[in-house]
């Protein structure tokens, strides 16, 4: 059985929720794969921690926490601090770039892929599209759901009206993705081990 256990993390306004949405969405209804999605947030409707924890598996699931993330996705410093050691110490860290400063203690073994995703949201005028970058961002530097899958579930999954300025900003973050990888951004791979 090939099972991925995700998590994503960020505080309450950044759309973690929505990125775990769409992105078990694109595996389970447009990829053919199975997903469970739970989450976790503060009191508070914005400003607060909050998570999203998604696995992804070609077989049914029976237990649908996140025990230890193979993927972890955080959009803000407080996320990393929180969800970094709960990693696998082989697994994938994508991370917002700008925000986000990774402690000196990572294993080695770890792959770390940044992305300057405000920045790139904010070149889009709405900056509320960041989560929709690092979807796109984490179909190129991952492969565990196919990205036309993932394109589908964006439109699917935003508001009404929304669509086009989401698919842009999916491409935007595929694109960097597809350039990190091919070693075209010398911001992006800390490390590709």
């Amino acid at each position: 059985m090939n099972t991925t256990e995700i998590k994503i993390g960020g505080l309450g306004g950044q759309g973690v929720i929505l990125s775990g949405m769409i992105i078990g969405r694109g595996a389970c209804i447009f990829d053919d794969k199975y997903a469970t999605l739970t989450q976790a947030f503060g009191p508070e409707a914005r400003g607060s921690a909050c998570s999203a924890q998604v696995v992804i598996s070609d077989e049914l699931i029976e237990y649908p926490y996140v025990e230890q993330p193979d993927i972890l996705m955080v959009l803000s410093q407080e996320a990393c601090t929180r969800f970094v050691p709960e990693m696998s110490p082989t697994g994938t860290l994508i991370y917002e770039g700008q925000l986000v400063k990774l402690p000196p203690s990572l294993p080695e073994t770890l792959k770390r892929f940044a992305i300057p995703a405000t920045r790139i949201a904010e070149e889009l005028r709405r900056r509320m599209v960041v989560n929709i970058v690092m979807v796109g961002f984490f179909a190129a530097v991952t492969e565990v759901v196919d990205a036309a899958a993932l394109r589908k579930s964006v439109e699917a999954s935003v508001p009404p009206g929304t669509e086009e300025l989401n698919l842009i900003a999916f491409e935007r973050g595929l694109a960097y993705g597809q350039e990190a990888l091919a070693g075209k951004t010398s911001e992006s791979v800390v490390s590709r081990k």
